[in-house]
């Protein structure tokens, strides 16, 4: 029997930071922190990790790359199934075919499909085998209460034992369903919900052909007036997802063999089996703010949209990325508490920017009045013969790094100008608030061969050919207390292909943040732009 509440004893941890939710953005988060030396503890609701169909599926190459920082990517992207061709279809004709291109040489694919759950079984092994990591599970957080010095966390377990959590910072990655625990931060959760629903089904079958292909289906004979996503995954299994309308009913079709029959329409008569099914409607909302005070909300908790992109887990993570690394900066005293503003302001931005993407997506798949739906068909039926209008085909912008470009972080370079959101399938060319290029490297002393290897460690400067390498290294330990490496493009560019990637000129510093995205790029010889830009990027 459960004691009464009066009489239950209260349990109590200490921790430097609580992470709320042990899905993969928490658990990406927990391991990052750990990363940098910061001790967490992992809160989750559930009893247990469950295991749930496909969910989130794709994962992205540089979210990949976020996991291998931690030991793990390596082994996601060999277990899933790559795959590096979208292709869009409308009826039975195929419109166009997606390039995905990389300005650097990635070892890691476009993008990865795997069930969400083995992501996290994978995540949980490296968590077992990290340091500074505490899961616990069975601990509902009811209440945060946060002041001056710290956040309190107040669970309850499932017998009603209450738990006291205490922290220095938290990180709210929960899900999107806690509507309390926002309520009680004071944000808003505003945004739209979309009237069709979505079919999933994950089944096993022989299908030769699709296993490296993602496929798009507009108005298909077998679901006509809607779209069909089909996904491979391993194991032979293939996730197929149906647009249907808002009173589609799954036990009902199930009960009369129509499900069957919609499933037949695709693979025909090929054994099958179905490992998952699910019916869901899609939102589209976001936080009016992910900072609140010493809370820094990530994840679906902070936002939600269509995943018709890739957009939520992928998302996710690199919300985790950018909460760790400046976390981990004001904990080891390397920056200020004011570094995590721009946590609120880089990420609220990408959200806005993914809110955006996958809007335009879903009023192209979704008509809500007769014009649009007459724009729609004129465009489908325009692009089977002119590939001029296949830009305008939106079968989902797929998911890719946020460019920082108005980052409070980031130094503008009239040199390197941000030429706005490139076609899908492209990245912008490397420049302040963009993703450096991952490219082969040799780095003597270290067993680095990745360029984002080393940008990850903390603060790279990256000089040119004539800049005086002991005073830069000078100057930029006089700026910066952040741990920080100073080297010249020529030493490590194992095979030519860093300099292929950036064109630095030769008196050029390019600055890297931790997250390995561009801050800066200077002319070594102006100190001051060098120093300004060193503590910008840290917050100052």
């Amino acid at each position: 029997m459960n004691q009464p509440d009066s009489q239950a004893a209260t349990a109590r941890h200490q921790t430097q930071v609580a992470v709320v939710g042990n899905g993969p953005v928490g658990q990406t988060a927990a391991l990052l922190l750990a990363r940098w030396g910061i001790d967490c503890i992992a809160l989750d609701r559930r009893p247990q990790r469950d295991v749930i169909g496909s969910k989130a599926i794709c994962q992205q190459r540089d979210v990949l790359d976020v996991w291998e920082s931690v030991g793990v990517g390596h082994k996601i992207a060999a277990e899933g199934v790559t795959w590096d061709r979208a292709t869009t279809l409308y009826k039975d004709a195929t419109l166009f075919t997606q390039p995905f291109v990389d300005t650097g040489r990635s070892v890691f694919p476009p993008f990865v499909n795997i069930s969400q759950t083995r992501t996290e079984e994978l995540l949980d092994e490296q968590i077992a085998a990290t340091a500074h990591i505490t899961p616990l599970w069975d601990h509902g957080v009811e209440q945060i209460e946060q002041d001056a010095d710290g956040v309190t966390l107040h669970c309850r377990r499932a017998d009603g034992t209450p738990v006291v959590v205490q922290a220095q910072y938290a990180i709210a990655a929960a899900g999107s369903a806690p509507r309390e625990l926002r309520h009680q931060l004071g944000v808003s959760f505003n945004g739209r919900s979309f009237d069709d629903k979505f079919l999933i089904c994950d089944i096993r079958a022989d299908l030769p052909g699709w296993e490296r292909e993602r496929r798009f289906y507009f108005d298909p004979e077998w679901n006509p007036g809607r779209q069909v996503l089909i996904h491979p995954c391993p194991d032979s299994t293939f996730r197929i997802d149906w647009q249907v309308p808002g009173d589609y009913d799954i036990e009902q079709e199930e009960a009369s063999g129509a499900l069957d029959a919609r499933i037949r329409q695709i693979i025909g008569d090929k054994p099958y089996e179905i490992v998952w099914k699910s019916v869901y409607r899609f939102h589209s909302r976001m936080v009016d703010r992910m900072r609140v005070g010493r809370v820094l909300l990530a994840g679906d908790f902070a936002h939600i949209v269509s995943p018709f992109g890739a957009r939520g887990l992928n998302t996710g993570v690199m919300d985790a990325e950018n909460a760790a690394w400046k976390l981990a900066f004001v904990l080891r005293g390397w920056a200020s508490d004011a570094l995590l503003d721009s946590y609120d302001s880089e990420r609220c931005a990408a959200s806005r920017e993914n809110i955006e993407v996958t809007g335009h997506t879903m009023d192209f798949l979704v008509p809500h009045t007769e014009e649009q739906h007459r724009i729609r068909v004129e465009r489908l039926t325009a692009a089977l013969t002119d590939p001029s209008v296949h830009p305008q085909i939106d079968s989902g912008r797929l998911s890719e790094p946020f460019w920082y470009v108005d980052s409070p972080l980031t130094t503008p370079d009239a040199k390197h100008p941000f030429a706005g959101r490139p076609p899908r399938g492209h990245v912008p060319p490397p420049g302040p608030g963009v993703a450096l290029p991952d490219v082969p490297v040799r780095i003597e002393g270290t067993d680095c061969t990745r360029l984002r290897q080393v940008a990850r460690d903390g603060l790279l400067l990256l000089a040119g050919s004539a800049v005086d390498l002991a005073r830069l290294r000078e100057q930029a330990q006089n700026a910066s207390a952040a741990p920080l490496r100073v080297l010249r493009i020529a030493d490590i560019d194992a095979e030519g292909a860093l300099q292929q990637a950036l064109h630095a000129g030769p008196d050029e510093v390019w600055l890297v943040r931790p997250d390995a995205h561009i801050a800066a790029i200077c002319a070594s010889g102006d100190a001051q732009a060098v120093r300004a830009a060193l503590q910008r990027v840290v917050g100052h």
